[in-house]
C-alpha cells in the first residue's frame, strides 16, 4: 500500500450501538447504529474523516486557505470551517441560498469559525462564483485549496475506505450498512474499503438528492479513482453500487412526514438525534424497507449515522419538526 499523508484529529473509532426499542417497535431485523456523529470536529460528522485527507493534501501543497462550497446550512462547510481553524487556515465558504435574518445552526457556526462566506442566490451560479472566488484567493497570494463538494475527491474518499477497515477491526459484521449518500464521496469511500478489506455485506446509499443512475455512475467512478491512492487501480462498475432513490423525489432538504416521523422515532425511542436533511432521510428510507420487510429478520442492519444535528436548529426547521 502507498504511504498516504493523514492529519489525526478525528475522535476515531465512533462507537457502535444497539437500537433495540426501535428494532421492537418495527418488528424487524436487529438494528446497529455506527456513530459517526461522535467524530469530534465541531458537533462530528462523516465529513470529519474525509478531511483528515484533504487537510494533509492541502498542507503538503503548503496552502494557506481552505475553500469549499454548499447549501446555506451545508454540514460539510461547517466541519471544512472548523478544520481550517484547528489548522491555522483562512477559509472562504461559498454557500447556495438566503442567509437567515437571525444567524443560526451551521451558518452561525461558520461564523464563528471564523470562515469568510459568499453567499449565491441561484445554484446555477455557484460554481462560476467558486472559480472567481479560488482565482481571486492566487491573486491575492492566498495559495488556496479546492475542498470538493461535500469533500467527495479520491482524496476525501479514502476517509471511508478506512471507515470500512475500522469497522472490521470492530468485529462487527452487519449484513447490510444503510446510510444517506449525496455527492458520493462517503459512498465511494465504502463500496472500496469494502473490496480491500473484506467487508462480505450489502453497502446501500439512499439518496439525498440524487437520482440512483448518476449515483451509480459516480460513486463507482469515484471509487475507481480513489484505488489509486492505495496502489493498483481497481475498475469499478456501477452494478458494484447499490443505491436507491425512492425517497428523495420531494427534493432536497424539503422535510416530508417521512423525515419527520425518523426523526422524532429516533428520538422518542432511543434518545438519539438525526438530522431533517441527511440522516433523517435516510433513516426514513431505512424504516420504510424495514416496514416492506425488505430485510430478513434474522439479519443485522447497521445504520451509519453521518452527523448533522446543527441543522435540527435551523431556522427553516424549528417549526416543522413538532
Amino acid at each position: 500500500m502507498k504511504p498516504i499523508a493523514r492529519a489525526h484529529f478525528a475522535h476515531l473509532p465512533t462507537p457502535i450501538e444497539e437500537l433495540p426499542r426501535l428494532s421492537d417497535l418495527l418488528n424487524g431485523p436487529r438494528i446497529l447504529v455506527k456513530r459517526d456523529d461522535q467524530t469530534g470536529l465541531a458537533f462530528g460528522g462523516n465529513k470529519t474523516r474525509k478531511l483528515e485527507f484533504l487537510v494533509a493534501e492541502a498542507q503538503e501543497q503548503g496552502a494557506r486557505t481552505l475553500i469549499s462550497a454548499g447549501a446555506i446550512q451545508s454540514n460539510h462547510c461547517r466541519q471544512t470551517a472548523a478544520a481550517a481553524a484547528r489548522f491555522g487556515l483562512d477559509c472562504i465558504l461559498v454557500l447556495t441560498g438566503d442567509a437567515p435574518s437571525q444567524p443560526s445552526a451551521n451558518f452561525l457556526l461558520d461564523q464563528l469559525f471564523g470562515a469568510q462566506i459568499v453567499t449565491v442566490s441561484d445554484r446555477k451560479d455557484r460554481d462560476r462564483i467558486l472559480q472567481e472566488t479560488f482565482d481571486n484567493a492566487v491573486t491575492a497570494g492566498g495559495k488556496p485549496y479546492l475542498v470538493p463538494y461535500g469533500g467527495s475527491s479520491p482524496t476525501g474518499a479514502l476517509g471511508y475506505a478506512f471507515a470500512m477497515q475500522e469497522l472490521m477491526e470492530q468485529k462487527v459484521h452487519p449484513d447490510w450498512i444503510i446510510f444517506g449518500t449525496s455527492s458520493g464521496g462517503t459512498h465511494a469511500g465504502l463500496v472500496l474499503g469494502q473490496r480491500i478489506f473484506g467487508y462480505k455485506g450489502k453497502v446501500l446509499g439512499i439518496s439525498i438528492d440524487e437520482n440512483e443512475d448518476w449515483l451509480k455512475s459516480h460513486v463507482s467512478a469515484l471509487a475507481s479513482d480513489a484505488s489509486e491512492k492505495f496502489g493498483e487501480r481497481i475498475n469499478f462498475t456501477p452494478e458494484d453500487v447499490l443505491a436507491t432513490d425512492a425517497y428523495c423525489k420531494a427534493g432536497y432538504g424539503v422535510l416530508t412526514d417521512a423525515e419527520r416521523e425518523a426523526v422524532k422515532l429516533f428520538a422518542k425511542y432511543e434518545g438519539l438525534l438525526v438530522d431533517p436533511v441527511y440522516t433523517g432521510r435516510a433513516a426514513a428510507g431505512m424504516i420504510d424497507l424495514i416496514r416492506q420487510g425488505f430485510f430478513k429478520k434474522d439479519e443485522v442492519v447497521l445504520f451509519w449515522h453521518t452527523g448533522g444535528q446543527p441543522a435540527l436548529f435551523a431556522e427553516k426547521y424549528e417549526k416543522a419538526l413538532v
